[in-house]
């Protein structure tokens, strides 16, 4: 039963964080809740930053998780432009903001999120070199790709992931030209494998991205402050007006860290470890969201997802797990994409080396079909290209783990559903 009186406190203001206050607060929880975030605005999503608010499709009041008075509403106390600067599991309090405020928990829970990794090359301080993580850092880009299409400018983006592929395709609706240099030889090798990867570096190219593959950036050099190239370790130079580092983001765990809480091995992808429930090696702190990882006996793996849908539904999770629910965490990872004329959604986790074939269903030509990563019979992943309302049948499958026949699962006029077991 948990104490009308006590203090539940949230540190993180991202969709996770929202999202567990949220859930408190709907499951009945009449205790002080307390949500604490370093940005200034208030909690929003994430995905509209490299979507439909950087492309000028979507206002920038659509970003926010809830109205601002919403908070209030649901006596929730937040702190905006605030950090947490120590935990004492001891004492059971937080420490932030610049008077060195103290606050007293029962229960804790961390959702800080991650942190775009940084480019660690001469240059790095031009004017022109961005990242992308924060509104405010969608604001500034938005900027830059409407500058650079009015005035033909370069940009050069390093990474072919999912922000780096998303941003191109945004520079280029904009007008931009771009450059985007990769280490591997495919985009985004280490989500879809070679197999699918080659379909988005076609997809691009049709649209006018120029690739370098097998290379990374070593120097942005400049004039007066500003970008002119981008040079890589092969030795090629490419015109740059503006940079942008998006070569994967890593998990603030800085502040768990320094509390003594048991950390994920860097070969699970890093961040918090936790159980089921998203219980620390703390039984009254809880994590949530990208910093987050935790076992999934689906996949009999350890798993840190880092996209929209495990902080939606991770923040609840934690929430309902510091309320003394016994569930497990065990949803399937999902995530979305648009590109162009092209929309995708995956489920599941299916790396490199982790599955025998991809089994086709649909016309891959034309972009329009269901990709299965397969072991064994036994359907992984799934990614749905411009077809569509068919998640729940695929994550169906997944989650069935039994055998199905490949030639049904490639077959069109074969009911999904039907091979569910």
């Amino acid at each position: 039963m948990v104490d009308a009186d006590q203090t539940f406190v949230i540190v993180g203001g991202g969709l996770a964080g929202a999202k567990a206050a949220e859930t408190l607060r709907t499951e009945g929880f009449t205790g002080r809740v307390i949500l604490i975030c370093d940005e200034r605005d208030h909690p929003y999503e994430r995905p509209p930053l490299s979507k439909g608010y950087l492309l000028g499709k979507a206002e920038r009041d659509s970003v926010f998780v809830h109205e601002p008075a919403w908070y209030a509403r649901h006596d929730i106390e937040l702190h905006l432009g605030q950090t947490v600067d120590a935990i004492d599991r001891t004492a059971k309090t937080v420490r932030f903001g610049e008077d060195g405020t103290v606050v007293r928990y029962d229960k804790l829970l961390i959702a800080t999120g991650a942190e775009p990794r940084r480019l660690d090359i001469p240059g790095t301080d031009l004017v022109g070199v961005h990242h992308l993580r924060r509104l405010a850092h969608a604001e500034r880009l938005k900027g830059v790709l409407t500058s650079l299409g009015r005035d033909n400018g370069h940009l050069v983006i390093a990474g072919a992931g999912w922000i780096g592929l998303e941003i191109a395709a945004a520079a280029r609706q904009y007008g931009a030209e771009v450059t985007v240099v990769h280490r591997g030889r495919t985009p985004l090798h280490s989500v879809l494998g070679p197999e699918l990867g080659q379909l988005f570096a076609e997809l691009h190219m049709e649209h006018g991205v120029r690739f370098h593959f097998g290379a990374t950036l070593t120097e942005i050099t400049g004039q007066d402050g500003m970008v002119l190239a981008a040079r890589t370790d092969d030795g090629e130079e490419h015109p740059a007006h503006a940079v942008l580092a998006a070569i994967g983001a890593a998990p603030r765990v800085a502040l768990a860290e320094a509390a003594g809480l048991e950390l994920a091995d860097r070969a699970d992808g890093g961040g918090v470890r936790v159980d089921e429930r998203l219980r620390t090696s703390d039984p009254d702190i809880y994590v949530a969201g990208d910093a987050a990882s935790f076992p999934h006996a689906l996949f009999d793996t350890r798993l840190r997802v880092e996209h929209w849908a495990n902080a939606l539904n991770g923040g609840p999770a934690a929430a309902r797990s510091m309320l003394g629910r016994e569930d497990a965490y065990d949803r399937v990872p999902y995530f979305f994409s648009d590109q162009y004329d092209l929309g995708m959604e995956y489920s599941g986790w299916a790396p490199p080396g982790s599955y025998d074939e991809v089994v086709i269903r649909g016309d891959a030509g034309k972009r329009e079909f269901i990709a299965f990563w397969v072991r064994e019979g036994r359907v992984l992943a799934g990614m749905n290209v411009n077809v569509w309302d068919v998640t729940d049948p695929i994550q169906g499958l997944i989650r069935s783990g039994v055998p199905v026949d490949t030639e049904a699962l490639a077959d069109p006029r074969v009911p999904l559903e039907s091979l569910v077991a």
